[in-house]
């Protein structure tokens, strides 16, 4: 398999009224290759979240094709698309989506059973101890702060060993040194054979991935191998539109 994702003249849109839609995406075309770690980055409103949940197999498109794993997501079933994804892929979601009534140890424990697989409690000691949060396995979401939350679902996510990872904005709540820490994780992840992509408003986050593409009100308008952030933001400027660029900068 030259390519474990691949998308096809993508296109995707929400209605506003009855009668109206907005189109997010416009017939995007994209692929990756297996073990490869790419970052999607653009201004506010471009449809980096919405292009991942499409291409994830999370939102259905209107039109073109969105391959994961051999298996077309546009045209498959709701049963098809989840079952692509518990085999294949983890996702590392920007609101946490925790479950409430259970405590962060109880949270990463359904993820792994969701896909069938087990992790030992040293390991996931290790794990959390990892992530400073040894002292708060056994607390529920809802005592924990958001970067702490934030933490649990990158652990849930890291536990499974998937073979694709979707994270969308995986340092969004988290201080500096817990955000290089995730990306430190996720670089080593990769390494190991997993396939990541990851949505960031933060150019020095993207530049940690091998290949960065940039999207602008819809389109994918560059696609840069070895991103750095200097080169990042003159593509910015370069695609610049009249949405606002709401990134984080090298100078910020």
């Amino acid at each position: 398999m030259n390519t474990i994702i691949e998308a096809t003249a993508l296109t995707k849109s929400f209605p506003i009224t009855k009668r109206e839609k907005e189109l997010i995406l416009k017939g995007i075309d994209f692929s990756v290759r297996p073990q490869e770690f790419v970052s999607i980055v653009g201004p506010s409103g471009s449809g980096k979240s919405t292009f991942l949940y499409c291409i994830s197999g999370l939102e259905k498109p209107d039109s073109g094709t969105c391959v994961l794993c051999g298996k077309d997501l546009a045209t498959a079933s709701n049963r098809v698309r989840s079952n692509v994804r518990r085999k294949n892929a983890s996702f590392i979601f920007q609101d946490y989506n925790l479950v409430d009534s259970m405590t962060a140890l109880e949270n990463v424990k359904l993820g792994l059973r969701f896909v069938g697989k087990k992790m030992s409690r040293k390991e996931l000691d290790a794990l959390f101890e990892k992530f400073g949060l040894a002292g708060r396995k056994n607390y529920y979401p809802a005592q924990l702060s958001g970067g702490q939350r934030q933490r649990v679902a990158i652990i849930r996510a890291l536990a499974v060993k998937p073979q694709v990872l979707f994270a969308d904005e995986p340092t969004g709540a988290l201080d500096s040194a817990s955000g290089a820490l995730v990306i430190r994780e996720l670089s080593e992840l990769n390494r190991n054979g997993t396939t990541i992509v990851m949505v960031t408003h933060d150019l020095e986050i993207a530049a940690s991935a091998e290949r960065a593409i940039v999207l602008s009100d819809g389109k994918i308008v560059d696609d840069i191998a070895s991103p750095t952030a200097e080169n990042l933001f003159a593509s910015f400027n370069h695609h610049r539109t009249t949405s606002p660029l709401a990134v984080t900068t090298p100078n910020n």
